[in-house]
This record gives C-alpha cells, structure tokens and sequence, in this order.
C-alpha cells in the first residue's frame, strides 16, 4: 500500500492540482489529507470539491475549523484573520457540509494521522521544538504520526531519556526500533524557503517514506489572490517559500 499525504492547501488550486498530478506519476493507492484546505488562498471551494473526490481520509485543520466558526479568529494575526473572514463569505452551504465531515485524526498502515499534534488535536498546537515533540510522543503509541501545520516539512525522532532528536525532511526507511514524528509539509504555502508544492509518500510495504516537491504555477496563484483582494504579504510569500 502507497499512501500518499498532503496537508495545508489553503486554498491554493494551481498547488493542489500539481502535486494529484504528480501523486497520480507515482503511483499512489490512496491519499489522505491532513487539514486546512481553506485559509490563505482564493480557491477554497474548488480545493474543497478536489479533496472530497480524490482523498479517502480528510482531516480538520484549524483554518478548516476557523471557516465553520468553531475556532476564534481573535487570535489570528491580521492577514490570516483578514484570509479567515473572507473565507467564510465565499463558501457554500455544500462546502461547510463537506468540511464538517472532516474528522480529527485516523489510524491507517500502523501509523497515526492528525493535522497538528496528538497532543490536544482540538486544540491545534504547533511541534517545532524538541519539548514540544517529547509531549506528542507521548500523546500516541503508534510508530509513526504523521502531520502538517507547520508547513515545514520535518523529522522528529524519539530518543529514550532524552528531548527527540529533529532533522531537515529527508527520504528515510523507518528503523523498527524508533519512533517518528513526520511533518509532510505543506501543498498551498511552504514555508521552509523553498516555494515548490510539497507532499509526501508513505510505502508500507517496502517500510519507506519519500517526500516529494512540485513546481507550480505561482504567479498564477499570486495574481489570482491580487484580483480577490488578499493581503499583499500573503501574495509575495509564496514566491520566497516562507
């Protein structure tokens, strides 16, 4: 079984259709995504329908959550609070419909799937660093936990007695004996200064993990956003990667 895992679209559909065409490339089973298809970008409501069609597994995101009026806004920086409000006027009664399906977390291939952290999924806290890391651990027993919201692509590894040990993403074959928190990156706006679409591929049988870059058409999502009026540093961002 090839799994492929995509998180943080926000909205992007040139991103979006880049990295299912390239899944389709390589030959995936399934697709599960990961969370906050909606926030940040102009097509919430194109992505949405391409989601609901193509993943088998969808996840909640907190920027999915904040568009059905479940997570305050209030604490959101400007322009995500500007991208959150916007959102929630563009999306149909058909798309809220969608994203309250979404669920939590889920189990597939031994692994655990979740959007931010298994440590207080609901409340969507970030895992950048080693004590943060050590807490998720703790919050799952599987192998592997696989998630986004960072939009860095990262590996943390659990090391009894001590804080995890974290590393840039890079292709690994899982060791039997550890466990592993791997950040799959983000479709619609990466920030580890490299612009292109990123995703990641899971293959359960060969005990393998890929992670996966796409080129996209960014200008195009850029001048998109400008026509809806989006917040300039949100347009410019995307080309810089961060």
């Amino acid at each position: 079984m090839r799994l492929a895992l995509i998180s943080d679209i926000h909205g992007n559909l040139e991103a979006l259709t880049a990295v299912l065409r390239d899944i389709e490339d390589k030959g995936a089973d399934e697709i599960a995504c990961l969370g906050d298809v909606v926030g940040y970008g102009c097509d919430p409501q194109a992505c949405l329908e391409l989601v609901a069609r193509t993943c088998r597994v969808k996840l909640l995101g907190n920027h999915d959550a904040a568009a059905l009026g479940r997570t305050p806004i209030e604490g959101y920086n400007s322009t995500a609070r500007i991208t959150a409000e916007w959102t929630r006027t563009v999306l149909s009664d058909r798309d809220r419909a969608c994203l309250e399906s979404f669920t939590l977390q889920h189990r597939a291939l031994g692994a655990l799937l979740v959007h931010a952290s298994p440590c207080r999924p609901d409340q969507w806290p970030y895992i950048l660093a080693p004590d943060e890391a050590a807490e998720a651990f703790g919050a799952f027993t599987e192998p592997i936990c696989f998630h986004g919201h960072t939009h860095i692509p990262a590996i943390f590894t659990e090391i009894p007695g001590a804080f995890p040990a974290r590393r840039v993403a890079h292709d690994i074959d899982p060791h039997e004996e550890s466990r592993y928190l791997i950040n799959v990156g983000s479709v619609g706006q990466p920030r580890d200064r490299d612009p292109r679409a990123c995703w990641t591929l899971y293959d359960a049988a060969e005990g393998a993990i890929a992670f996966r870059r796409v080129a996209y058409d960014i200008a195009r999502t850029q001048s998109k956003m400008s026509e809806a009026h989006l917040p300039d540093t949100l347009v410019e961002r995307l080309a810089a990667g961060r």
